[in-house]
């Protein structure tokens, strides 16, 4: 009996220069789907995928258009090749491409959509000045409270629930400086991520209207297959309601532990990770006990698409 399988998508801080290259390599299509990046961005994605520099992939207009692009790339192959998931989920940006894999949005919708909401995200972040740290070594519940508390310095609030005490803060600078100062009163290890902005933040609310507006004429169909939400940690099928929580993702927390959580609940035993690097494998390993008997795999090129096949086929 096939096994039940969830593929997940990572988002910003996935990029690598030269990812999805032997893909590209390999494959026509994949070739078609870079063609089709650079038309909807009007830019050379492609390049900045294969060749960087890093700086430039990784400005929020390139990076967002960029890793779903690689995302999408892996996900046509293991299409060509007939494996299907029985779940999908994506770490913020990555939920894009889980919607892509669920039948939501066409390719080319998808891509428009991650370049809008990049390019507004980047306009905010130049307004805003914002920070985001990681806090290593407390639950959710104690970083909340240092969050309220550090509030008195600005705006501050928890970005990502990644695992159960690896969480990142996200707000103004003297305000996450602060969060972070207590939560390392408390035994915690706070590291500075080199990020531009201080996204799933207030500072970022101000991208979200137009957001909504530019989400309201892409067409989404219900999902062939099941979606978890970060906002929800939950399912949702009604197109419209899916819109509006991909509006509010911009500026809530992305629930990722309580997602994985949910997979567990509902049996699912092998997790392929589609897209670059190995970030959200990482975190599963922090995640999922070693009493839950699960398979583990990243498909980011050929010869992780080879060892997955090998598996599942």
């Amino acid at each position: 009996m096939k096994k039940k399988t969830a593929f997940l998508f990572p988002g910003q801080g996935s990029q690598a220069v030269g990812m999805a290259l032997d893909l590209y390599q390999e494959y026509d299509f994949v070739r078609e789907l870079f063609d089709m990046v650079d038309e909807v961005t009007k830019s050379q994605i492609s390049k900045l995928c294969h060749k960087g520099p890093m700086e430039d992939l990784t400005l929020t207009v390139n990076l967002q258009p960029a890793v779903t692009a690689v995302n999408l790339a892996c996900l046509l192959v293991l299409e060509k090749e007939g494996v299907k998931p029985d779940v999908t989920a994506g770490h913020s940006l990555g939920e894009y491409s889980a919607l892509r894999a669920a039948g939501v949005a066409g390719s080319e919708d998808t891509l428009k959509l991650v370049f809008k909401r990049g390019r507004l995200m980047h306009r905010e972040a130049t307004k805003h000045k914002g920070a985001m740290h990681a806090i290593l070594g407390l639950d959710i519940d104690t970083v909340r409270d240092i969050v309220v508390e550090a509030e008195e310095k600005g705006t501050v609030a928890v970005a990502n629930h990644n695992a159960a005490t690896q969480i990142v803060i996200t707000g103004s600078p003297d305000a996450v400086k602060y969060a972070s100062e207590l939560a390392t009163a408390k035994g915690a290890k706070a590291i500075p991520l080199k990020v531009s902005g201080a996204w799933h933040s207030e500072l970022i609310r101000g991208a979200e209207e137009e957001f909504k507006g530019f989400l309201a004429e892409i067409p989404f169909d219900e999902p062939a297959t099941p979606v978890l939400f970060n906002v929800t940690a939950d399912h949702e099928s009604d197109p419209d309601k899916i819109k509006e929580i991909m509006a509010s993702q911009l500026c809530s927390p992305v629930r990722w532990y309580d997602s994985m959580c949910k997979m567990q609940d509902e049996g699912i035993e092998v997790f392929a990770e589609v897209g670059p690097k190995k970030v959200l494998s990482g975190l599963l390993r922090k995640i999922i006990p070693d009493s839950y008997a699960h398979e583990v795999y990243n498909v980011d090129g050929m010869k992780g698409l080879e060892a997955f096949l090998k598996a599942v086929t």
